[in-house]
């Protein structure tokens, strides 16, 4: 861990030195990965410098100790010494659990009503405001790529692109079953009714990651269409684009434009794409250690809203809130912070197993 830990505070004095050089911002591109490894390395390099601080007072008070007069203040000041150092130590270890490589990403949000009929589509709208919500209390924009609206405002399938910092470190906690508890708008006789929404939180693959062969897709178009007649085209600006290898399809209408709509559905080929190519190398390095993080699995049930109680409940981290209302509103910061903190823990004793 020493070695590692002075080759990124060694790293750090680099990185303030090139920060401070003039023409940085001539490459506007290489000056903001510059400064996000930065600010990502200043807490590692905090604590490297805090740590060895801390080692040479333990030296001092040990020289000390042969000093009758000052054996007694040597004895302190040792004890606080090393109460210091095995504090930092279990610090540094924790910020020393290796990052998610997609953590700085944008990503693509993909919420799908499952079981329930129109009361799922509801719900699955409710969550996309959710997280609409949740992404401006963040600075985060929003942008969307697809949906399928219902006729009572409900959606059965909606896709978004969420782009700002942090974004996918913060969202990807979010893949898996939602499930919902709660008297539909439709429900005369008061009864609560369980339904199901999928959410899979892909983070955007850029170009660099994944290039595609034009000559593997077939790109058909179509009018699009919305909910009730409305938003009707009559040209022919909807794009459908297969990935003729994998058979992946992808379908955008949500623009009047043809090349938007082109553009759309290509971040999306290329998101899932990439995203199924991830999932292919975590299974083949170990398939025991796959988990909904990152990889968009919906296999088991992560989260109830129960609304007759006002509660929520994250069932990963055994954690329930009884402020539903405010969750709804975009106050995910509660649970998100417990799942992080469960998955550094995960990874650092995954790391010194």
């Amino acid at each position: 861990m020493t070695e590692k830990l002075q080759a990124l505070a060694a790293r750090f004095d680099e990185l303030e030195a090139r920060l401070a050089a003039p023409g940085l911002y001539d490459d506007p591109q290489n000056a903001a990965a510059l400064l996000r490894e930065h600010d990502r390395l200043a807490p590692i390099a905090a604590a490297a410098h805090a740590l060895q601080a801390a080692r040479q007072a333990q030296e001092e008070a040990r020289e000390m100790l042969s000093d009758p007069e000052l054996k007694a203040l040597a004895q302190e000041e040792l004890a606080a010494a090393k109460a210091e150092i095995e504090r930092l130590s279990s610090e540094v270890k924790l910020l020393l659990v290796p990052r998610d490589p997609n953590d700085d990403k944008n990503v693509i949000v993909e919420i799908r009503g499952g079981a329930g009929g129109e009361e799922s589509a509801l719900f699955a709208h409710s969550l996309y405001r959710m997280y609409t919500m949740y992404a401006e209390k963040q600075g985060w924009s929003v942008d969307v790529l697809s949906q399928s609206p219902t006729e009572l405002g409900g959606c059965k399938e909606i896709i978004f692109q969420v782009s700002g910092d942090g974004a996918y470190s913060r969202l990807k906690f979010e893949s898996g079953v939602h499930r919902v508890q709660r008297v539909p708008e439709t429900e005369s006789q008061g009864r609560v009714h369980t339904s199901t929404v999928t959410v899979a939180v892909l983070p955007e693959a850029e170009e660099v990651d994944f290039e595609i062969d034009p000559a593997d897709l077939k790109i058909d178009t179509f009018r699009s269409s919305g909910a009730g007649g409305q938003h009707i085209n009559k040209t022919e600006s909807a794009i459908r684009i297969t990935h003729l290898p994998t058979g992946v399809v992808v379908e955008c209408q949500d623009e009047r434009s043809q090349h938007k709509n082109r553009d759309k559905a290509m971040r999306v080929l290329r998101t899932r794409l990439f995203e199924a190519e991830q999932a292919r190398q975590n299974a083949a390095i170990a398939a025991e250690r796959r988990s909904q993080v990152g990889t968009g699995d919906r296999s088991e049930r992560i989260r109830t809203y129960n609304f007759p109680e006002n509660r929520v409940s994250d069932h990963r981290i055994k954690l329930t809130l009884y402020k539903l209302a405010d969750f709804m509103d975009g106050a995910l910061d509660e649970v998100i912070e417990g799942l992080a903190a469960a998955e550094r823990v995960r990874l650092m004793e995954e790391g010194g197993s």
